[in-house]
């Protein structure tokens, strides 16, 4: 069996973080959220997989080659101009087997998908989205499934007193090569929008599995911060880099990564995740923060509730407030003070 890992998207949620970097490679507990989905895909014996690119493309290939590397055999599928979900499927048709999965590049989950091919085929199914029950549906497409599984309509993030189902999309698929049919070559075409309201006016055998396991779209900033926390509080299975450390409460919810340099009197608090290479200065305080690789933090600076990008620089003295985002390369001079949910783009 292949598979398909979508990594073509702008990403535009969760800016500055990925104004240089792709969404697949934005990093969830020191390693690119995209190693996750290969990993998994491993661990269930798809080991074929190809990869659209569209955004920071040739970051992605520059880290992940030719897969050999991941225990994988991983070729890419460059989209000059994106094709939509579904387009960029059908540009890969000649690749993709018989049956074969779809997975979003920027999500992470442990999800069986042994089990969820295992229910596809046991139901003749064209096509099955794995689903999740989730109370925020306010922020998903909700899936309606009647009690044969078969999937009977679809509701764009509706208001949670309208939502008609908790079962959300979580963009993992499993389909037949017959799916090609209903996706036109060449252009721009879309699974939720376009190919899957049809398969329903259709009546196609196209079924709803509900999953258990871990999943969350890394999709914004909040989920990514989440993300995090649901890494470190043991909600999720999936490899970290790092050492885990006690935090203040005897939890463990600090990751360090390797090389890195801690002063003398750093408070750390809450769920902190310190990237490889970074240098935390005397007396900094950390508290609910990720921070990402080759990281200056310098003496008694103070950083709380905020994202801090790779190779930035937070002055002597500065304060990150709660919510603030900073971009790969910014410089936060002495004693300056960052305003609670700032967006700082990195330098050009």
């Amino acid at each position: 069996m292949r598979a398909m890992i979508m990594a073509a998207g702008v990403g535009s949620r969760l800016m500055p973080l990925t104004a240089e970097l792709p969404k697949p490679m934005v990093p969830v507990a020191n390693r690119p959220v995209m190693e996750n989905i290969i990993g998994l895909l491993a661990q269930h014996g798809i080991t074929e997989i190809i990869a659209n690119l569209h955004c920071h493309g040739p970051v992605i290939k520059e880290h992940f080659g030719d897969g050999t590397r991941f225990g994988v055999s991983l070729l890419y599928s460059e989209e000059k101009e994106l094709l939509g979900t579904a387009g960029g499927v059908r540009r890969c048709e000649w690749f993709l087997g018989d049956t074969f999965v779809v997975m979003s590049g920027d999500a992470l989950t442990d999800v069986n998908l042994t089990d969820l091919v295992e229910a596809h085929k046991r139901n003749g199914a064209l096509a099955t989205i794995a689903l999740r029950e989730m109370d925020e549906v306010e922020h998903y497409g909700v899936v309606i499934v009647g009690e044969d599984g078969l999937i009977q309509s679809f509701q764009e993030k509706p208001r949670r007193e309208e939502a008609l189902s908790r079962l959300v999309n979580t963009g993992i698929y499993v389909f037949e090569r017959e799916i090609f049919d209903y996706i036109p070559e060449g252009e721009f075409y879309d699974f939720g929008r376009q190919v899957f309201p049809h398969l329903v006016r259709i009546k196609a055998p196209f079924y709803g599995h509900a999953i258990d396991r871990y999943w969350c779209d890394v999709g914004d900033i909040e989920a990514y911060r989440q993300a995090h926390r649901d890494v470190l509080e043991g909600r999720v299975d999936c490899p970290i880099e790092g050492q885990l450390l006690q935090g203040t409460l005897g939890v463990t919810n600090i990751l360090v990564g390797e090389r890195v340099e801690l002063g003398r009197g750093v408070t750390l608090k809450g769920c902190v995740v310190i990237g490889p290479g970074c240098r935390i200065g005397d007396g900094a305080v950390l508290e609910d923060a990720v921070i990402w690789e080759d990281t200056v933090v310098e003496a008694k600076a103070v950083i709380r509730g905020s994202v801090i990008g790779s190779r930035c620089r937070i002055g002597r003295g500065a304060a990150v407030s709660p919510g603030a985002v900073i971009g790969s390369r910014y410089v936060v001079h002495e004693g300056t003070i960052v305003p609670e949910n700032a967006r700082l783009m990195p330098p050009r």
